[in-house]
């Protein structure tokens, strides 16, 4: 029975899960969590439920990879790491030049650093995580999976900006998206619950966490995704402000006494948003749970929904019509009231939502009325099953690594 392990790096954690295939369960997962900070935490979680947990001084991320596999031997989980035959990285930015996964060779490996100036905070560590890998299973098959690749079937009307034509040819000025391997994951998954071809479908996608996008898909192809150059366009998210003027950076700026524009840059991505309007909390729980009813709560949750009816209201108008909308990651899995609230406001399209089916939390669900002309739905998403998916695909191709 052969292993593929899921790897998802950010800049302080390290997340993954270990699946078997072909059957596609997991039987390992976990995370480490403060990664390089004081009192960094390593999670580990078996398929029968039993947990291990373990605070240190620091980890580092090398000495992260390596307690993942040294854990997944001591606990029995594994009887030997040649288990593993195979390694998925999920990796932010793909740029123009991948426009699929990829198996990862040398080359690849260049042009996955190269392309850092698109996912600054990300591609340098996720790069760094396939070096290390490398060294610790020289053997085993490694595959990049972009988050960009999906948004590569948009047409130049969506995801070009309207500014001079050279700036995208010279520097690579353009909307890029991102979210892609949920997204993916979520229209294949709904056409299947829905028993129908994706190709003959017009869906769209709304990946409501901490981070936020929208994706709109006609028969089966991604044609246009509320996230830009970078991940801050778009909704309003947790800490990220989504679409502004751009003239307000300046006028701001002055104002603010502020010089280097990655410091307003900051601004957007970390103290904008949910936390930005309320005053209170990134967490929409923490909005929805005042006590007090501050307006500033309130008027943070409306924002939020407002943005993402007019992509919605947008994308539909795009596409000239819609058979499917459909809920996943934090928000989008389990808050029941911000469903209704982006519901109720959608009536105009003969968007529906049934109050009881609607009182679900993380689990696959219809919850739209009876025979409603839209059928909406909540899809929990699985990056990690698309990552292995693909590296299943890849390494039945290549199975040398490393070459």
């Amino acid at each position: 029975m052969a292993k593929i392990l899921a790897i998802n790096a950010g800049s302080s954690t390290l997340k993954w899960k270990l699946f078997s295939v072909p059957e596609e369960t997991v039987i390992a997962s976990g995370m480490v969590d403060r990664l390089g900070l004081p009192d960094s935490v390593f999670v580990i979680k078996k398929a029968d439920g039993t947990k291990y947990k373990e605070t240190r001084p620091t980890i580092d991320a090398q000495e992260a990879a390596a307690m993942v596999l040294t854990r997944l031997k001591s606990d029995g989980i594994l009887a030997h790491l040649s288990e593993i035959t195979g390694i998925g990285h999920r990796i932010v930015a793909g740029g123009e030049r991948f426009k699929d996964s990829v198996v990862i060779t040398p080359t690849t490996l260049k042009q996955i650093k190269d392309l850092s100036e698109y996912a600054p905070l990300h591609n340098p560590t996720q790069a760094y995580y396939i070096e290390v890998f490398q060294q610790l299973l020289p053997k085993t098959v490694q595959v990049a999976v972009f988050d960009t690749s999906l948004f590569a079937t948009m047409p130049q009307v969506n995801y070009l900006y309207s500014i001079p034509y050279e700036y995208y040819e010279q520097f690579g000025a353009r909307k890029y998206g991102a979210h892609g391997t949920s997204h993916r994951y979520v229209a294949n998954r709904t056409a299947e619950l829905l028993g129908k071809p994706l190709n003959e479908l017009k869906m769209i996608t709304l990946h409501l966490g901490s981070g936020a996008s929208i994706t709109a898909f006609d028969h089966g192809k991604a044609i246009d995704t509320s996230m830009g150059f970078t991940p801050l366009a778009g909704i309003t998210m947790s800490t990220r402000s989504g679409d502004i003027d751009a003239s307000l950076i300046p006028f701001l700026m002055r104002h603010l006494g502020i010089s280097d524009v990655q410091d307003f840059i900051d601004i957007l991505n970390h103290k904008s948003g949910l936390l930005g309007i309320s005053g209170l909390s990134p967490d929409m729980r923490d909005l929805s749970d005042t006590k007090d009813s501050r307006e500033r709560s309130e008027l943070a949750l409306e924002i939020f929904a407002n943005r993402v009816v007019k992509y919605v209201g947008s994308y539909i108008a795009e596409m000239n019509g819609i058979d499917a909308l459909v809920f996943t990651a934090g928000v989008g899995e389990n808050s029941v009231g911000m469903r209704a609230r982006i519901l109720k406001q959608l009536s105009y399209f003969g968007v529906t939502v049934d109050d009881e089916k609607n009182d679900t939390h993380g689990k696959e669900q219809v919850i739209s009325k009876d025979n409603a002309p839209v059928t909406v739905m909540v899809v929990p998403t699985n990056e990690e099953l698309m990552i292995v998916r693909d590296v299943e695909r890849l390494t039945k191709k290549a199975p040398i690594a490393n070459k």
